[in-house]
């Protein structure tokens, strides 16, 4: 028992990891490359901003993680080593 609990702390801790800290900086770059692409005149006249900060980034990173639990989608290791060993 005391195993199986010990085995999801390294899940849970990419996780936050992936949540707090990588999430929020791919959020942040990935608006700035797209947003003033695809809305010029918005982001000129002031409708849109052309770059998020931190904060706002870690809200949309978590609303992110809030969807795709509340949708279901379940991704496990194990899974994409059977994915990949099929695919090569």
């Amino acid at each position: 028992m005391k195993h199986s609990i010990m085995s999801f702390y390294p899940k849970i801790l990419f996780l936050l990891l992936g949540v707090f800290l990588i999430g929020p900086y791919l959020i942040q770059w990935l608006w700035g490359w797209t947003i003033p692409d695809l809305f010029p005149g918005a982001v000129e006249n002031g409708l849109i901003a052309k770059n998020i900060p931190w904060l706002t980034g870690l809200k949309v990173s978590i609303l992110i993680a809030f969807l795709v639990a509340v949708s279901g989608v379940k991704v496990s290791l194990k899974d994409f080593q059977n994915y990949k060993s099929n695919n090569e």
